[in-house]
């Protein structure tokens, strides 16, 4: 890029989503306290993410990332990190088998705390007050005064994400993670879902996997590989002074910059401008980014930002997550990734099969888990008709027993909704809906291995 590059380059650009904070003094003494906070992530993880994320644009891994909409100030406690990081675990050891090559783990964890919103502000009973626009930057309640943007909630956010980081961290290598434990979780859920015949046949493999492994002399006592696991984490890059703060010049690779408030960073498709703020800070760190990329993206547009975002073609660089809908991701998501391809991008592509299905039933917002499913098959079509490589994916979830979305093999309707919907922003997959989504998404890959290779025609320059 012809223009400099700094931390702070950002502030000379147009921005949007931005809170209006009303005491400048006091945000400027915050993003100066934050400033002096440690990292939360070191370059070396940043850049072992990279490189797994370089696979699975290869196809030698595939990505799962999840986890809630925003996080919560108040939902804050062991218990709630504990599950979330169970069940992407389980997902992960099934995707596993799916593809038949290693998962990337990419929590969104121990920082997804902003939100972009459609309006800047909204109506209830004819009182109008600005939007919520998460923890990190004011309160969900409906009142005046839980609405004012207060920047010493970037400090509270630091130290719940620094607290949820050393938890996932011991979680990772502590042996929670081990294989046979996360089995044996995946067994309880076969035996207790409705499509239980279906799913066997995945289980008796992993069953059959394992016991081969420890006949061969591996076991949790002498291979980490069984007892500990990899995990990451990432965020929407939204509150800019908040990334900003956090942001350091790396000691053992000289010459990088890193956003350090978490592994990965992805650009929304509210704020992808080209020129705009969030655009110029992510072009600068060193950090493999993300970009969502949705319905009104056009192909030139896209190149433009990937050259911005990825000027050199560093694989594992720049993640691509698409989020068209069910009923539009083969119209909208054709043209652009073979627009990619015949550009030699590296990128990796990622389904986010939640944002574009989004409906509202009995008051409520919700996702149909059959729309999420078509996406996904959607997605995968795609990729197979312009020989690229189907990523991962991207999904909202918790490891809680929510009624958010509807569908799924236990069959919630409507009416369930009301029985414990507890998010405050978007819908989320719980625990059974979520599992169960990565035992069809493996049975899709299982499906798509087995199709024969495909003569692509070259993509219209």
């Amino acid at each position: 890029m012809a223009r400099g590059w700094s931390p702070s380059s950002w502030r000379r650009m147009p921005i949007r989503q931005v809170p209006e904070y009303p005491d400048a003094a006091a945000l400027a003494a915050v993003e100066a306290k934050v400033a002096r906070f440690p990292p939360l992530v070191f370059a070396g993880e940043c850049e072992r993410l990279k490189s797994g994320l370089a696979d699975a644009a290869a196809g030698r891994a595939f990505v799962l990332q999840g986890g809630d909409c925003a996080e919560s100030f108040a939902d804050f406690n062991t218990n709630a990190i504990r599950d979330t990081f169970k069940v992407l675990l389980q997902m992960a050891v099934v995707l596993t088998f799916g593809a038949g090559t290693p998962v990337v783990k990419l929590g969104r964890m121990a920082g997804q705390f902003a939100k972009p919103r459609s309006s800047d502000t909204e109506t209830v009973e004819g009182v109008t007050l600005p939007s919520y626009r998460g923890d990190i930057i004011n309160g969900a309640a409906f009142t005046a005064e839980a609405r004012i943007p207060d920047p010493s909630r970037m400090e509270f956010a630091y130290l719940q994400s620094a607290a949820t980081m050393n938890l996932l961290r011991a979680f990772a290598t502590g042996g929670f993670a081990d294989l046979h434990q996360v089995h044996r979780w995946n067994l309880e859920f076969v035996n207790r879902s409705p499509l239980a015949d279906q799913y066997e046949g995945l289980a008796r493999r992993i069953d059959e996997t394992l016991g081969f492994m420890a006949a061969c002399g591996m076991n949790s006592d002498n291979a980490p590989q069984i007892r500990e696991t990899a995990f990451y984490t990432s965020h929407e890059s939204l509150l800019l002074p908040y990334e900003q703060a956090l942001t350091r010049e790396s000691s053992t690779h000289l010459g990088k910059t890193y956003a350090c408030s978490a592994h990965f960073l992805w650009i929304g498709d509210r704020t992808r401008q080209a020129e705009g703020a969030h655009v110029e800070f992510l072009r600068g760190v060193a950090n493999p980014i993300g970009m969502k990329v949705g319905p009104s993206m056009e192909a030139p547009d896209l190149l433009r930002l990937i050259e911005m975002l990825n000027p050199a073609n560093e694989a594992g660089r720049l993640t691509l997550i698409a989020r068209m809908g069910a009923g539009k991701v083969t119209e909208k998501l054709s043209p652009l990734v073979r627009a990619v391809k015949a550009e030699g991008r590296e990128v990796v592509w990622l389904c986010d099969p939640m944002h574009g299905n989004t409906t509202t039933q009995n008051g409520y917002k919700t996702r149909d888990f059959g729309a999420i499913m078509n996406e996904v098959r959607g997605f995968f079509d795609v990729m197979a008709e312009a020989g690229a490589v189907p990523g991962g994916v991207h999904v909202e979830m918790t490891g809680r027993n929510v009624t958010e979305c509807v569908g799924g093999a236990h069959g919630l309707t409507a009416a369930n909704l009301g029985e414990n919907y507890a998010t405050f922003c978007d819908p989320r997959l719980n625990a059974e809906q979520s599992l169960e989504l990565a035992f069809l998404i493996a049975e899709e890959l299982k499906a798509q291995r087995a199709r024969p290779a495909r003569s692509v025609p070259h993509a219209a320059q």
